[in-house]
């Protein structure tokens, strides 16, 4: 049975570390949220270690500059860890081939092809470069997201992704996100557009939650930060119920859902959630998160 807590301290003293969803939960894509900043510098005061996993299709690199630039301070987290980055490890080794078609915000997304957490990585992309290169010469996609993010949907591309099913095109989804709430803005994110390829009978590969390649990397940089951590020892924190909290489930580990995120206001006033109607909800959904709260604090 899922617990509802009111306060992330109810349950800290049982976890050493956490893998934290940043967007929706420590920040809203213009600035953090002091609560769960507080929440975080607690945690790591008492001996926790925070990993922040997220599924920006940017590498570690990148996002660190962005916590940087809106106040997230780096007191709060012991290291970084992008879908982007569990992403370009596939996108180096030629999974889409060598001739590669990119769907994604330019330059916002630059970073991706050309920053790396992994010094192997920038071996790899001088040892084996990859050429972008138009739809009609690809050998596979890369999607970091809509080309236009505030105005553009899956829809968009329906022309576009029956060309490439065509041609037998992969396609490499660096964030397997369907939306996120950017400010008071909701916008569509790669694993939208991944989604709509299959269901046209497309074949697309993803590399962060709730799939396993960010949670083998996040659990390489953390035994790098703090030896072997136990699975029991380790809390995912997250609003998304069909990435942070079944990523969860599926790697064995406990789950906390933020219900303030992308389910907003859907369970009642934050300070008093609708017990019955979440459980239906979670029933409904086949999703099974140790503890809830409405946001972390």
């Amino acid at each position: 049975m899922t617990q509802i807590i009111a306060s992330f301290a109810e349950i800290a003293p049982r976890y050493r570390a956490l893998f934290c969803d940043l967007w929706g939960c420590v920040h809203d894509g213009y600035k953090p949220f002091p609560a769960a900043v507080v929440a975080l510098q607690a945690f790591r005061a008492q001996g926790g270690i925070v990993v922040l996993v997220s599924n920006a299709p940017r590498p570690k690199p990148s996002i660190l500059r962005q916590l940087d630039r809106i106040g997230v301070p780096r007191d709060a987290y012991d290291e970084l860890i992008t879908s982007g980055d569990a992403t370009q490890y596939a996108f180096l080794s030629g999974a889409a081939g060598h001739r590669v078609h990119h769907i994604g915000p330019m330059p916002k997304d630059q970073p991706f092809f050309d920053e790396f957490a992994d010094p192997a990585l920038a071996d790899m992309a001088t040892a084996n470069p990859i050429e972008l290169v138009p739809l009609a010469q690809a050998e596979g996609i890369l999607c970091t997201g809509p080309n236009s993010e505030l105005d553009e949907t899956p829809e968009d591309y329906r022309a576009a992704f029956l060309l490439a099913k065509t041609m037998g095109l992969k396609m490499l989804c660096a964030n397997p996100d369907i939306v996120v709430d950017y400010g008071e803005a909701r916008i569509h994110c790669a694993g939208g557009l991944a989604e709509l390829y299959e269901q046209m009978g497309g074949e697309a590969l993803y590399f962060g939650k709730p799939h396993p390649p960010i949670y083998d990397l996040a659990r390489a940089r953390l035994t790098a930060l703090a030896g072997s951590v136990a699975d029991e020892d380790i809390l995912c924190v997250g609003d998304g119920i069909n990435t942070d909290v079944l990523g969860g489930m599926q790697e064995n580990l406990d789950s906390l859902f933020l219900t303030e995120g992308l389910n907003a206001g859907q369970f009642g006033p934050a300070e008093a959630l609708d017990a019955v109607a979440l459980e239906a909800w979670l029933l409904a959904e086949q999703r099974n998160p140790t503890y809830v709260m409405a946001l972390l604090r």
